[in-house]
């Protein structure tokens, strides 16, 4: 269930937060085991990338969570963004 007064946690800061920082290791050492370059582990943790489904596959294997974990972080982020910039839509009436 989406938030309704706060965007949803991005999956970066849930990175960070809950996995990361515990486990006392940097972003540098965790770039390095993903194989990626600090600077795209860096926008996901500060909330400039999205986690795509590679990334997912990537971060589910390396903490144990499974990639639909991610990717649901994400979905909830894209989402809760997406309703709250949009113009409504009236609903389609049937013709007859």
């Amino acid at each position: 269930m989406l938030p309704k007064k706060r965007p949803p946690t991005h999956p970066g800061e849930m990175l960070l937060k809950e996995f990361l920082l515990p486990l006392e290791v940097t972003q540098k050492e965790f770039a390095e085991h993903l194989g990626w370059t600090y600077a795209r582990l860096n926008e996901i943790i500060n909330g400039r990338r999205g986690v795509s489904a590679e990334s997912a596959l990537a971060l589910g294997d390396a903490l144990q969570t499974g990639p639909e974990f991610w990717l649901n972080l994400q979905r909830d982020c894209d989402l809760w963004h997406s309703m709250t910039q949009r113009e409504r839509i009236p609903p389609l009436k049937k013709a007859g």
